[in-house]
């Protein structure tokens, strides 16, 4: 195993030691630590030294195979660091300039702001977009995911500075779950707008919570069904005001009983978020949202089986059904602002269980699969590490 670096200290120097990234030999080969010696920028880029990762449902559902994967692979995609090299030209995403010893967190994927897409407003769905954490490494872009020392940050993401003041535990989710919450809730709030409705949020992973949290700061009252106890009441935390057990009684039933619970008694649901990834909870959303309402889908990133809705169950009731994948750059920098004003209100950075060193990297996939905590870090550092 190759002996983890200390973080370089800024010095505006092209050229620093040997970073180390994790790399994912593929489904039952574990990780292998190799050294990139040398890093070399395009216009644009960025070299950002990671201070902490997180480990996202997507990383586990790649290593357990249920997505495709082109392997060797630097996994991670949720992380925050500090810029220790830039080339000429690169920039947050506001257009500043980006600067050495910049704390910063950054999109997760890469988008070449040309294509038809990317002029729709829909730079994560780029025609040629790449994402961190999900590409095969290869010579040019080895440091392509946050289980490294280092990610090569290129041109075409969205990179987004972030205060000293606020724990890595808080920011590292943003550029997942945080941002997609956002992109999410957008979603939502294009068909009915938000304050005062009712909400509710299938799911209490680090998606749901997040959802909870910025739908109650947005003024609506959420009901989250899930079905863990400990999950139920880190959402009456994050802001939910009635928590509800689907698998407990029928989901209708339990609705009403949440409403009624709430001082809602009478009222209906406009909004539904499903964030769990559980195909079926979509046709049981669909049945409990009323006429004119919408049902966002973001929790469903992989294959779960076919999904069968009667289509008057949608146009008799005239619902939404709107999907979301990944966000923008603005919703990023909304997700930074979020976590910033709320960290010390709202305990984001609890949701951060345990946190690994860079070499157990497998270790912390096999924490994070065994669901304590929404999420597990990793840390190249010993500062970090706990």
């Amino acid at each position: 195993m190759s002996r983890l670096l200390e973080a370089p200290a800024p010095t505006g120097q092209a050229s620093f030691p040997a970073a180390t990234a994790m790399v994912w030999q593929g489904i039952g080969h574990g990780h292998l630590a190799v050294a990139v010696p040398g890093v070399r920028l395009a216009p644009g880029d960025a070299l950002v030294a990671v201070e902490l990762a997180t480990v996202c449902g997507s990383d586990l559902r790649t290593v357990r195979g249920d997505r495709t994967a082109s392997t060797p692979l630097v996994l991670g995609h949720e992380q925050v660091g500090t810029v220790v090299d830039v080339a000429r030209g690169a920039k947050t995403s506001s257009g500043a300039k980006l600067g050495i010893g910049d704390r910063v967190v950054w999109s997760q994927t890469v988008s070449c702001g040309r294509c038809i897409r990317c002029r729709r407003g829909l730079p994560q769905l780029c025609l040629t977009a790449q994402r961190y954490g999900h590409e095969r490494m290869r010579r040019g872009w080895e440091l392509s995911g946050g289980f490294a020392t280092h990610v090569h940050v290129r041109a075409g993401t969205a990179i987004v500075p972030v205060p000293a003041s606020v724990p890595a535990e808080v920011l590292a989710p943003l550029s997942c779950a945080g941002a997609t919450a956002v992109a999410a809730l957008d979603a939502a709030s294009d068909v009915v707008a938000l304050c005062d409705e009712v909400v509710i949020v299938s799911g209490a992973g680090m998606l749901g919570l997040v959802v909870t949290a910025l739908a109650a700061r947005a003024g609506a009252r959420v009901v989250v069904s899930e079905p863990r106890a400990d999950r139920r009441e880190l959402a009456l935390a994050f802001g939910a005001d009635a928590v509800t057990d689907p698998a407990a009684v029928s989901r209708s039933g339990s609705l009403k009983s949440a409403l009624h619970r709430m001082g809602r008694r009478g009222d209906t649901v406009r909004i539904a978020i499903e964030a769990s990834g559980a195909g079926t909870a979509v046709r049981e959303l669909v049945e409990s949202v009323d006429a004119g309402g919408v049902v966002v889908l973001a929790g469903s990133s992989v294959p779960d089986g076919e999904l069968v809705l009667e289509p008057a169950a949608l146009t008799s009731r005239m619902l939404t059904l709107r999907g979301v994948d990944h966000y923008t750059s603005g919703q990023l920098e909304r997700a930074v602002d979020f976590a910033v004003e709320c960290w010390q209100s709202v305990p984001l950075a609890a949701l951060v269980g345990q946190v690994f060193g860079l070499e157990e990297a497998s270790e912390a996939l096999a924490a994070a699969a065994a669901g304590g905590t929404p999420r597990v870090g990793i840390a190249p550092y010993p500062r970090f590490a706990r």
